[in-house]
């Protein structure tokens, strides 16, 4: 199950938000943009992100499933539907704007905790549904990228646009609420989604049956004297073992397994949020489209990374490797800071004081390629392989977890992209 994240939507939106926010001001004022949109979106984006997210990794434990992940979606698909209706709505600029930036935060707030609450769901089941929840994640960016593309060839009116756009978060919604309501009744949720404690309890007491019809048929082929005391130590090693509680860990002991692979998704998201869409979105064509400015941006930045982004999670369902405990996979992901210097020295304008290294188009599409492939690759082994290094019953918390460190390498990423931008 991938859902589509409400932050594409505004980022392709936001020529529409711009417009909206510039028409009507005093044309002598000095700033072009007086709300600091785009600064101001990706903070109250980031920050319930980040908030809720962590709350989620500890209280999810007291809150129903159900209720975080269809009451979150029901709550997602009606602020978008405010979103879309807004569109067509006159209103002064200051409430326009402080509207907006409240259904952003609610928007990512109630995103945080459905996020959360997919990736614990997805951790109970086998590795390989990891793959295919992160592939359907990487498909959003794909729809933007899209959506943003056939608007530019078509010169749409950035009203129209943003209509299109936030109509299509409001079916997707619609739609994976619709498909997580049919979940139980599915044989393989019926087989893993179930209740960790619930399957352990009934596969303790399952073999223990067992074991005493066993010891039963041995009783009735010897002795009566010697049985008898085997039949009774037998009896009460079966029931010391039926007493032992077995509960889930703390989220402190489930971090101490699976704190590697939280520093490297950490560390994926915040190399590639620092330059991607950032620092990317400014890159000029020279050679191929040469003059097609409305084309390359949305097809080479964007569809580019997303396609290649979307080819590497799918990977993951095919080929693994490294392993989960090879030294190698912490490296290579350390590694990938090698592309934030390469993209920086691509054509990116406007710029005071590195050069052009990477001048031609083509040059960029494959540095394009690389730092999106293996943004997605990493990601997608990080986030399937946490919940393996952990017992059953704990994969829930060990998915939460994971989820607010891809978080936190989001937020942090944003944040150094920020200061990247003041070394071009």
């Amino acid at each position: 199950m991938g859902t589509l994240l409400p932050w594409n939507f505004f980022i392709t939106a936001m020529n529409y938000f711009t417009d909206r926010l510039r028409n009507g001001t005093d044309s002598s004022h000095t700033q072009s943009d007086p709300y600091m949109f785009e600064n101001m979106m990706v903070l109250l984006a980031q920050l319930p992100l980040l908030l809720f997210t962590l709350l989620n990794s500890f209280l999810y434990q007291h809150i129903a499933e159900k209720m975080r992940i269809a009451g979150s979606m029901v709550f997602i698909f009606l602020l978008f539907i405010l979103t879309a209706i807004l569109v067509k709505v006159k209103m002064d600029q200051d409430q326009f704007f402080s509207i907006t930036m409240a259904t952003i935060w609610f928007i990512n707030m109630f995103g945080a905790i459905l996020q959360g609450s997919l990736f614990g769901l997805v951790g109970k089941l086998p590795p390989k549904f990891s793959s295919l929840f992160m592939s359907g994640q990487a498909v959003a960016g794909i729809f933007s990228g899209l959506a943003m593309l056939l608007s530019n060839i078509f010169k749409t009116d950035s009203e129209s646009s943003a209509l299109g756009y936030f109509i299509t978060p409001c079916v997707a919604t619609l739609l994976t609420l619709c498909c997580y309501l049919i979940l139980p009744h599915l044989r393989l949720a019926q087989l893993h989604l179930e209740n960790v404690s619930t399957k352990t309890a009934e596969t303790r007491k399952e073999p223990s049956a067992d074991r005493s019809e066993m010891v039963k048929v041995k009783l009735d082929n010897g002795d009566n004297g010697f049985d008898i005391i085997a039949e009774t130590e037998a009896c009460k090693k079966l029931n010391e073992l039926q007493q032992e509680p077995e509960e889930k860990s703390t989220v402190p002991q489930v971090f101490k397994k699976i704190w590697v692979m939280a520093l490297c998704v950490t560390c994926v998201f915040a190399v590639t949020l620092s330059v991607f869409p950032a620092i990317t979105v400014n890159t000029k064509s020279s050679g191929l489209f040469e003059g097609k400015e409305n084309i390359f941006v949305p097809l080479c930045s964007f569809i580019v990374f997303n396609v290649m982004d979307w080819i590497g999670r799918s990977l993951t369902s095919r080929l693994q490797w490294p392993s989960m405990k090879s030294n190698l996979f912490p490296l290579f992901v350390v590694l990938r800071v090698v592309f934030i210097p390469a993209l920086m020295l691509c054509n990116v304008q406007p710029r005071f004081y590195l050069p052009v290294f990477f001048n031609h188009d083509m040059a960029y599409i494959i540095i394009m390629s690389l730092f999106a492939m293996t943004s997605g690759y990493f990601a997608s082994l990080s986030m399937s392989y946490a919940p393996q290094l952990v017992k059953p019953k704990d994969a829930e918390t060990a998915g939460a977890l994971m989820t607010f460190f891809l978080t936190l390498g989001l937020s942090l990423g944003g944040a150094l992209s920020f200061g990247l931008k003041k070394c071009l």
